[in-house]
């Protein structure tokens, strides 16, 4: 009986490990995928052509550097929990107590071993820190932050997405403000730099194809960088449980060249005039 637990036991690392192949194989482009050009001909490679389920498609300047720390991280504790069942299994399979007749020893435990499962652990969480810190830095610190005007005014409240564009003027806050909501434009290729906050409770401003994802804190107004590379509609959530309606928070962001930026622009200046109010969004609690 003690065998088949360290068979069942064991069987958890295989098919853990199998779903991880598969996950990772399923990330890559379709005419990258191994298993489907090795099959190539055979009528079989249709089937074993997994569509990717798990990161999205990345469409900015810094998100394979996440991709990779995502991946590198994924490995390492992979490693270490197929190792660590492997370790259960042996030690179940060898010491079954229907084909083991010594009496059980108890021991107080090793000193020195708990001191090397202390350290290593330490050692590897000081070894990704120190690994992920240009990544963080790129993204979070001042003085990477490029040096422009505002893009956009981005404000999170139940259950939506209030996005102000500055006017003519490059100013946000003036008469000339542009309003949308939901609806998110940037132009590919160039820097942009948003200003996030939320109105009412915590909110998560998550761009999963861009790789960007901030905490929206009561009361805190934030800057967030980044650069779009591909043309495209792309999914902007949030990633906070913020209230009953958390599910239905959901808009657009659409990547276009410059000049359909523009027009985007001039459309919004000609759908709704010239701004009176500089802070029409705070008197609307409907």
């Amino acid at each position: 009986m003690g065998k088949f637990w360290a068979l069942l036991f064991f069987s958890v690392p295989i098919v853990g490990t199998l779903i991880f192949l598969i996950a990772i194989a399923g990330n890559q482009p379709t005419s990258e995928q191994l298993l489907p050009k090795i099959l190539q001909g055979t009528g079989l490679e249709k089937i074993f052509i997994w569509e990717r389920h798990w990161l999205p498609e990345d469409v900015s300047e810094h998100g394979h550097r996440i991709d990779h720390l995502f991946y590198f991280i994924l490995w390492l504790t992979g490693a270490v929990f197929v190792a660590t069942e492997v370790a259960l299994v042996w030690y179940m399979w060898r010491y079954d107590a229907a084909t083991n007749d010594q009496p059980v020893k108890y021991v107080h435990g090793s000193h020195g071993l708990e001191v090397v499962w202390t350290i290593l652990p330490a050692a590897v969480l000081l070894f990704i820190a120190l690994y992920q810190i240009n990544v963080w830095a790129e993204a979070k610190m001042p003085s990477y932050r490029p040096d422009m005007r505002p893009t956009a005014l981005v404000t999170g409240r139940q259950f939506e997405w209030r996005i102000r564009y500055p006017g003519p003027d490059g100013d946000l806050y003036t008469p000339d403000d542009l309003y949308t909501v939901n609806d998110l434009h940037i132009p590919v290729g160039e820097d942009v730099l948003l200003v996030i906050e939320s109105r009412d409770v915590l909110h998560s401003f998550f761009l999963p194809n861009l790789r960007v994802k901030q905490d929206l804190v009561p009361g805190m107004r934030q800057l967030l960088w980044f650069k779009a590379n591909k043309e495209g509609n792309y999914d902007l959530v949030c990633a906070e449980l913020c209230g009953w309606g958390h599910y239905k928070m959901k808009g657009r962001l659409t990547v276009e060249p410059r000049s359909a930026f523009e027009g985007f622009l001039e459309n919004l200046r000609i759908e709704q005039g010239k701004a009176t109010d500089p802070k029409p969004e705070e008197s609307d609690d409907e």
